[in-house]
């Protein structure tokens, strides 16, 4: 069957962002916007010519109708097999892990992550590299730079697939198959915890928990991963059917998006655990009763304890974080004696340290973590992990949490979002601080004395690529830090977020409440940006 060459025209604005290109739907459906960046990968990465591709989405509107132009196009543009998720689904730890199984040569994620869904809401597109990880800056690059010259691209003039039914159909000469989206990465977790003791802990009658897959594609994961092999009752997960606009909800598990499960988790009544994750179910927030934990102090937990666990029962090999993130994994890191990084934002930084060795867990404070069973962030992943502590400690969530800052001290950490922030506001904002910087250091501010000031910058350790402009960082010699940083992963405006962070070793002191303990820094943050004089915002949109 020859392909159809269709004529077409660079459309502007087509470069990848930290997780991919990511537009309103309405952009996504115009014709040929799509193909014009699909047609770009095909391009710049000549070994999916005759090689394996996976291909899956978060359910979010348009989810179908792009896999099946992305199907057509695949066929067309030789390669000869083609795994997609039954009903176009795949988490993308999921993608990451058949990637990963079956030595694909790479993988397309159709997500917006996080964003809301629908008509009017959010659609995404990701390549995901061999390893199984996102497409390092060097592929993002290559991609967005055939998308400003691309002239044609390739398709096939034949029926939808139906994705719906598991099976092989033959889609020109490719080999389309349709697969069970759950059951291989739910055997890798099985491989890495003891689902033995969590089935116990569940049993007991003295633990009961919620999981909120906020109408998104962990739902059918935590289904069959939590009620059907752990033995949790039925309805533990809450709003586990995926819907294409996440039920009208905000698919992002945090203090605010997911406020069912964290009225649930409070109060004499609370239950003992609650989680959830996120639109592609890469994030993860925990809970326990009366208590929230940050991503930050999660990281370091996990680190401290993998020990108790079947697939980390060894030890790991080193840490890598986010810059924003706290340092709170810096200090487990000393105290193994192993090497914790500080790396941009962007998962696909930890991809390098990970396929070279030299790190076993890594983690972002915006709710994720992860570790080298696969090259995403991965949600459901963190709550098994946390459930396998939980068991084999027998400590409720809090006695974790103030036996870790006893040992460790505890890394106050807050972040704040100013969202839909005009942009010429937002970059006026950051230049302003980076004219600052050099003067910085010795001056006090707030009657803090700063150490460092820089805009930061990364020199991958294993193939030595620098990555610049990363986010503003000023630190105070009492360990306090600021960072300011514009976040890539909205489609409109400006979100401007700032980081705060500041170290009690003080046992007495770590059962303030988060957002009193950090007011004088908060102060000192909004004040010294000037954030409300130049960009009208009295105070941010979400804090976590």
């Amino acid at each position: 069957m020859e392909p159809h060459i269709i004529a077409t025209t660079p459309f502007d604005g087509q470069r990848p962002g930290t997780s991919g290109l990511r537009k309103k739907v309405k952009i996504f459906q115009q014709p040929g916007y799509l193909e014009n960046f699909v047609q770009a990968i095909f391009d710049t990465q000549p070994e999916l010519k005759g090689g394996i591709l996976v291909v899956g989405g978060d359910g979010r509107y348009f989810n179908r109708e792009a896999i099946q132009t992305i199907l057509r196009m695949a066929a067309a543009n030789g390669v000869s097999r083609i795994l997609v998720g039954r009903g176009g689904i795949f988490s993308t730890p999921a993608v990451s892990c058949v990637i990963r199984k079956y030595k694909t040569q790479g993988g397309i994620v159709l997500s917006a992550s996080h964003n809301p869904g629908g008509p009017d809401e959010d659609f995404g597109i990701k390549f995901n590299a061999a390893n199984g990880g996102p497409a390092p800056e060097s592929v993002t690059d290559a991609i967005h730079a055939r998308t400003r010259t691309i002239d044609r691209y390739l398709t096939l003039d034949v029926p939808a697939i139906d994705l719906d039914e598991i099976g092989s159909f033959q889609l020109g000469d490719a080999q389309i198959e349709v697969m069970d989206p759950v059951a291989d990465y739910a055997d890798l977790m099985e491989s890495l915890f003891d689902f033995n003791a969590i089935h116990q802990l569940f049993n007991s009658g003295l633990f009961r928990m919620r999981f909120d897959a906020m109408h998104a594609v962990t739902g059918p994961y935590a289904i069959e991963i939590l009620e059907n092999r752990l033995g949790a009752e039925p309805e533990t997960v809450m709003n586990g059917e995926p819907k294409e606009d996440f039920g009208g909800g905000h698919p992002d598990p945090n203090l605010v998006h997911a406020a069912e499960l964290v009225e649930l988790t409070t109060g004499p009544e609370g239950l003992d655990f609650g989680a959830a994750s996120d639109g592609d179910g890469d994030r993860n927030m925990i809970l326990g009763k009366d208590v929230f934990v940050t991503p930050s102090d999660s990281l370091a937990i996990l680190a401290a304890n993998a020990h108790l666990t079947p697939g980390y029962r060894s030890g790991i090999r080193g840490i890598a974080r986010s810059m924003p993130t706290s340092q709170a994994a810096n200090r487990v890191a000393d105290l193994m004696g192993i090497e914790c990084f500080e790396t941009p934002t962007g998962w696909k930084f930890f991809g390098n340290l990970l396929d070279d060795g030299r790190i076993t867990l890594c983690g972002e404070e915006s709710f994720g973590t992860g570790s080298d069973h696969l090259r995403e962030k991965d949600g459901l992943w963190a709550v098994l992990f946390w459930l396998n502590l939980l068991a084999v400690r027998q400590q409720s969530v809090a006695e974790i949490l103030q036996d870790h800052w006893r040992r460790f001290g505890r890394n106050f950490y807050t972040r704040h979002d100013y969202e839909g922030v005009d942009l010429a506001a937002a970059e006026a904002l950051m230049d302003h601080l980076r004219l600052l910087l050099p003067g910085l250091p010795g001056k006090e501010i707030g009657g803090m004395r700063v150490s460092y000031a820089d805009d930061f910058a990364y020199t991958d350790p294993i193939d030595g690529s620098v990555s610049e402009h990363q986010g503003i960082r000023i630190g105070f010699e009492n360990g306090a830090r600021i960072v300011y940083r514009l976040s890539g992963t909205g489609t409109s405006g400006a979100t401007l977020r700032v980081y705060l962070e500041s170290f009690e070793a003080d046992p007495a002191r770590h059962d303030q409440d988060t957002q009193e303990a950090m007011q004088p820094l908060i102060l000192i943050a909004r004040e010294f940006a000037q954030i409300e004089a130049r960009t009208g915002r009295q105070e941010p949109d979400v804090v976590t």
